[in-house]
């Protein structure tokens, strides 16, 4: 927030007047996933794997555009793009009716050729020309060609057992038309598990587990803990627990989840009891950063020692009469950037030093 506030224009694309949102400068309103084509770029399959094009639910609401148009739109305005590319959007056209002339692959490496400084704004040419000529509105799948080619072209045997017939242009343009077309996701390869090997990427094909920098940061983890800091703050708290109803911060007011609407603080009896934590009572969970109100929840699935939230609470939401209210912890409050990982930057999350105590009624305690 403090950097925010900083900035001399902050532009903020969103579904939602968010919290961010509220600090801009412009706000761009963006469609949400149920109103545009959309995917999740992650696979946890084996052998088989699939992807999910998925296709809009719902017409989008009026004034809000989807992402990839607001970014062309910006592009466009800044003199990089040009509005339109009439031949290559044609040559789109005649290739989506006839791809095996590869018409559109020979234009586009023609036009890249002719103007370099497109060459980086690949996708977003792919989106307006490709984009434009694909059916029922699918214009943002158009980066998805190209991959789909890539991934033919690396994984041929692989895309091959999945039920694809060709080689080369042929075995990418089934593999698109194939995700293109599935409601449903679609099996776009089976691997073979001797496939595993070849794709270590090192030339004899061995994974290296001595990785000098992870074991020099190994044997710093004994002298890491400041003197005193475990006395100060006795407890770990791993900050940000997935849990049943978190997702990021797309819940909001605490009546959408299920169960747990307070993000409550999960801790061992034994400890509980030890600090005079009573079950459902509310605490403050403070570390070096900051210090946050949090409901208690007593239970025996944390060590003893080890204390949990969730993260995406505390996001704001407007009650009956509007005003705004916050939903559980903001868990970033707690943790900071000085106690991060060395090589990424990363905070510690899993491993934040704090302490709990109870919050007598007529204490005044911190704003979260």
């Amino acid at each position: 927030r403090k950097a925010f506030a900083k900035l001399e224009m902050l532009v903020v694309v969103d579904v939602a007047f968010t919290e961010t949102a509220r600090m801009a400068h412009y706000v761009l309103p963006a469609a949400s996933q149920f109103e545009k084509w959309e995917a999740t770029f992650f696979n946890l399959e084996f052998p088989k794997n699939f992807f999910h094009l998925r296709k809009p639910l719902l017409p989008p609401k009026s004034g809000t555009l989807p992402e990839p148009e607001i970014y062309r739109r910006l592009v466009v305005a800044m003199g990089a793009l040009p509005k339109r590319m009439p031949l290559l959007s044609a040559a789109a056209r005649i290739d989506r009716r006839w791809p095996r002339l590869r018409l559109f692959p020979l234009a586009l490496r023609a036009a890249l050729s002719r103007r370099p400084a497109l060459r980086p704004l690949a996708t977003m040419v792919l989106y307006d020309t490709l984009g434009r000529a694909l059916p029922d509105g699918a214009q943002a799948a158009a980066v998805l060609w190209f991959a789909a080619h890539q991934y033919a072209g690396k994984h041929a045997e692989a895309v091959r057992r999945a039920g694809l017939a060709g080689g080369g242009a042929d075995l990418g343009e089934a593999l698109f038309g194939r995700i293109l077309a599935s409601r449903s996701g679609a099996i776009i390869s089976e691997h073979a598990y001797d496939d595993t090997w070849k794709m270590v990427r090192y030339p004899d094909h061995r994974i290296r587990l001595d990785v000098p920098e992870m074991l020099e940061a190994l044997g710093d983890l004994a002298r890491e803990r400041a003197a005193g800091e475990a006395d100060a703050y006795p407890f770990v708290l791993a900050a940000g627990e997935r849990r049943s109803y978190n997702a990021n911060t797309i819940y909001r007011d605490p009546l959408w989840r299920k169960d747990d609407p307070d993000g409550a603080l999960r801790i061992h009896p034994e400890d509980a009891k030890r600090v005079g934590l009573e079950d459902g009572a509310l605490a403050l969970c403070e570390s070096r950063r900051g210090a946050i109100r949090v409901r208690v929840r007593h239970t025996d699935t944390v060590q003893p020692g080890l204390v949990t939230l969730p993260h995406g609470y505390g996001m704001d939401y407007p009650d009956e009469e509007g005003v705004r209210k916050e939903s559980g912890p903001r868990v970033n409050l707690l943790t900071s950037a000085d106690h991060r990982d060395p090589i990424t930057a990363t905070p510690y999350h899993k491993h934040v030093r704090v302490r709990v105590r109870p919050i007598e009624e007529e204490a005044s305690t911190p704003a979260v």
